[in-house]
């Protein structure tokens, strides 16, 4: 059973989440649930930075940052992947700290608690102390920083290739087979 939660913060990189949806529909065989959580300031970043609000038209179901009767709020709904993309460091702030306040950090809560995989995809920069004790406490508490760093060794052309690179990892780190860059691969 794969049951994927995309919680989407209104942290720049909406770019990130966009690819990784896309990315996650190409490959709906390998998943049993998708459900996507955005806050309202992601859909002003993602409006800004994309000039579209095609987050209308993934065909999952798309869940209020408030609506905490959402399956994942609890772990009776054994969800087993939370990625965050982008995750700002107030919402990393917030999970570190175990404050429940919204359905993204209570979905990650109940994600840690159950020893399941958490995986923030962090944008902000640079990093100042308490981001980084931060994300020492959730790396502690079995979540996966992994910041929007891209990669340049498979030569992108745009930007979607770009953060496909980010994308490709976190698919990687969640588990899910897929055909990407291997550093080293025979083509």
């Amino acid at each position: 059973m794969n049951k994927v939660i995309v919680a989407i913060t209104g942290a720049s990189g909406s770019i990130y989440a966009k690819t990784l949806i896309e990315k996650l529909l190409t490959i709906k065989n390998q998943l049993d649930e998708l459900d996507i959580i955005m806050t309202e300031n992601a859909k002003e970043v993602w409006q800004t930075e994309l000039s579209n609000s095609s987050y209308e038209k993934f065909g999952t179901s798309v869940f209020s940052y408030n609506d905490f009767s959402a399956p994942f709020a609890s772990g009776s709904g054994q969800f087993n992947t939370m990625i965050i993309i982008p995750c700002s460091m107030g919402t990393l702030g917030r999970i570190a700290s175990g404050v429940s306040n919204d359905l993204i950090t209570r979905a990650a809560d109940v994600i840690l608690k159950e020893r399941r995989k958490l995986i923030l995809v962090v944008r902000e920069m640079p990093y100042n102390l308490i981001h980084i004790r931060n994300m020492e406490t959730i790396t502690l508490a079995g979540g996966i920083i992994c910041p929007a760093t891209p990669s340049f060794y498979s030569k992108p052309k745009t930007m979607e290739e770009i953060a496909t690179t980010v994308v490709d990892r976190v698919l990687d780190l969640a588990g899910f087979n897929l055909k990407s860059f291997r550093w080293g691969a025979k083509n």
